[in-house]
């Protein structure tokens, strides 16, 4: 092949972002970087749009419980929780001890529910030390 087929061969080729056509290397798919990263943000955004969501839920979450823990250990009401806007429905990872208690964790930080209104808070040492 000589240097002008690859010319034209490429001047075929459409940039599926733009339609422009493209130039350049004979394996390229895009016009520029700009189309690439559009077409695979395009492409990807429904995938990610509710991990987004729920990313977000879980960074709030954790915040909440961060300002309401000073130490390791504190108590609050589940009121206060949700009156701050805290999800009950979302958390990382749930931790059962051997006496049967369920801790619920958002990232390092965790809550026990004591009965229909508190909650015994915790931070993990383990990711403290880190």
């Amino acid at each position: 092949m000589q240097a002008a087929d690859v010319n034209i061969s490429t001047m075929d080729k459409q940039c599926p972002e733009c339609a422009e056509p493209i130039r350049g290397r004979t394996d390229k798919k895009f016009c520029s970087d700009l189309c690439r990263n559009a077409y695979n943000n395009k492409l990807n955004s429904c995938k990610t749009g509710y991990l987004r969501s729920v990313n977000s839920i879980l960074r709030r979450n954790r915040k909440i419980l961060e300002t309401l823990v000073p130490e390791q250990t504190a108590k609050a009401t589940k009121s206060k929780l949700l009156q701050k806007g805290f999800d009950f429905s979302y958390h990382t990872n749930a931790y059962t001890t051997k006496k049967g208690d369920t801790y619920f964790f958002c990232y390092e930080y965790g809550y026990l529910p004591l009965g229909k209104e508190y909650l015994f808070l915790v931070k993990r040492k383990e990711y403290a030390d880190q």
